[in-house]
């Protein structure tokens, strides 16, 4: 690659396939920062966007050392401090774990590898919380499924099994976790993902909108400089899968606790942590840790706290002033989706796709939705609006 022009306002965002990538694009290409948009796939969404400059990497589960090598070769073309942005956790693993490896202008949004290793795994998370005091689900670890077996009679029915690595486990399953309501789903499920030391837990009870996020960015000595807080309305899967419909609103037990896990794991950088609400101890019990950008993330701006923004200013040295989110009530959807009804609300709200000074993105999903309805004898993506409240 050839060595570019001096250019100090400059951003790299990594796998841009979806709208979580493309919400970075968006969050720094508006405040003018240059973005350059990394991705395996030709046809990625965020290429489309008018604020990419794209770039062609390996995928890293399949080539870890090219795509190392390809970031490496990018971070050479850099004159200055530019932060480093990844969506998905297969990109953020393999550049922290290869980060002597990269030039030092390309700075990632989060701790070294000793410390996201850990936070990576599931059940250290749980442990962690545990430790500080942050309510989690009841969970068990069995080594067998005769274990698991006896666990879910404990614990009762429905029951989820997760794996505590869930990077290829989702890859292999397309999934996050199974919601099991018999012993032969329990032992089926234990089945799949023996090799990936699963954990069974309780199923707390309450739909989609129990699930409330806290989002952050914290600065290398621990002082969060960005919080956002919101609940998810609707996932593109029920009772699992990313947000379909999100909203903001500031439930202070949530940021607390969310806080003091994060400092708890030693973790700075942007992440998401995610609880859910039990209705029948009114504890606001933890989800996950996603140490990264997660899929909604694009609501923060709306709601006068842009993490991604906050997060580039922190890390080319220009640290801003600690901000809360300030607006409550905002919404984000993927108005549109294959194969389910629409995501439509009430205006003004946050599309994940569509934009009026980005309208590329929306123009190449609607033709894609429109290909596979074309594909499909009766097209389900073809439904009556439905607002969700």
């Amino acid at each position: 690659m050839a060595k570019s022009a001096a250019h100090r306002d400059t951003a790299v965002v990594v796998e841009v396939g979806w709208v979580n990538g493309l919400g970075a694009i968006r969050a720094l290409g508006r405040r003018g920062v240059r973005v350059l948009a990394v991705d395996h796939r030709p046809y990625a969404i965020g290429f489309k966007s008018r604020y990419a400059n794209r770039v062609l990497a390996p995928e890293p589960v399949a080539d870890e050392e090219g795509f190392v090598r390809a970031m490496a070769e990018l971070g050479a073309t850099l004159d200055g401090p530019t932060p480093v942005f990844a969506t998905h956790d297969e990109h953020l693993n393999a550049l922290a774990r290869n980060q002597a490896e990269l030039p030092p202008a390309l700075r990632l949004a989060c701790p070294d590898w000793a410390t996201l290793e850990r936070i990576q795994r599931k059940r250290h998370q749980l442990d962690q919380a545990i430790a500080c005091g942050v309510p989690v689900p009841e969970t068990r670890h069995p080594r067998s499924a005769g274990e698991a077996l006896a666990a879910t009679r404990e614990l009762g029915f429905p029951v989820l099994l997760k794996p505590s690595d869930p990077i290829m486990f989702k890859r292999a399953f397309r999934r996050q976790l199974f919601h099991c309501d018999t012993p032969e789903q329990v032992e089926a499920a234990y089945a799949h993902m023996e090799g990936s030391e699963p954990m069974l837990q309780e199923f707390v009870p309450g739909g989609d909108e129990g699930l409330y996020t806290l989002g952050s960015y914290i600065a290398r000595d621990g002082e969060p400089l960005g919080v956002f807080c919101g609940r998810k309305l609707r996932q593109t899967r029920e009772n699992m899968g990313s947000c379909r419909v999100g909203e903001s609103v500031w439930v202070e037990r949530v940021v607390s606790d969310g806080l003091r896990l994060l400092n708890a794991l030693g973790f700075y950088g942007v992440s998401q942590v995610e609880f859910k609400l039990d209705p029948r101890s009114g504890e606001y019990k933890l989800m996950e840790v996603n140490p990264r950008l997660w899929q909604w993330h694009g609501l923060s701006g709306a709601c006068g706290v842009d993490l991604t923004h906050i997060a580039f200013l922190d890390l080319v040295g220009r640290r801003p002033a600690p901000a809360r989110m300030t607006r409550e009530g905002r919404r984000w959807a993927i108005t549109f989706m294959s194969g389910t009804r629409n995501g439509f609300q009430r205006p003004p709200y946050v599309d994940a796709v569509f934009a009026l000074d980005d309208p590329a993105p929306a123009l190449a999903q609607a033709s894609r939705i429109v290909q596979k309805g074309l594909r499909t004898p009766v097209p389900q993506w073809f439904r009556k609006s439905r607002y969700v409240t």
